[in-house]
């Protein structure tokens, strides 16, 4: 299966997630993608993308993100049979903004039509795990769920 690892960051932390999915899903073909040099087109039916967002500030999107954010409103792509699966990456002492940024992005994709399958992972960067892995066992989650 193509798996397209969409990582929108900050800190670095969104593309160790990346980074570790291409590394550790083994069978299957996992391109990392900067969101930073991405445009609307990387949306595509076929693969799976797994997308790794963090938050930044006071619940905004990192900034390239906030980019491909924007033209997605802009040019409002029909995203019908794209399936994604989201991974936040936050901090929970910034309370209800949490993890905003990936929830800003999951509420537009799936506002264009596209499909989340799987559970919605979170990363709190106050529990001081490690991200990557974190983000591997998400991963591997959502290829169960999906039956891949």
């Amino acid at each position: 299966m193509k798996i397209v690892a969409l990582y929108g960051t900050e800190s670095g932390h969104a593309e160790e997630v990346a980074f570790a999915l291409r590394k550790s899903l083994t069978g299957h073909e996992v391109e990392a993608v900067n969101m930073a040099d991405a445009a609307t087109d990387v949306f595509e039916p076929g693969p799976l993308f797994l997308i790794a967002c963090a938050t930044h500030g006071g619940g905004e999107l990192p900034g390239f993100a906030q980019f491909l954010h924007d033209d997605l409103i802009d040019l409002h792509p029909n995203l019908s049979g794209v399936r994604y699966a989201m991974f936040g990456l936050g901090d929970t002492s910034y309370g209800e903004k949490y993890n905003r940024g990936s929830k800003q992005f999951d509420e537009l994709l799936t506002g264009l039509g596209a499909e989340r399958v799987g559970p919605f992972g979170e990363h709190d960067e106050l529990s001081r795990q490690d991200p990557g892995k974190l983000g591997v066992t998400w991963a591997r989650e959502v290829l169960a769920a999906i039956g891949a």
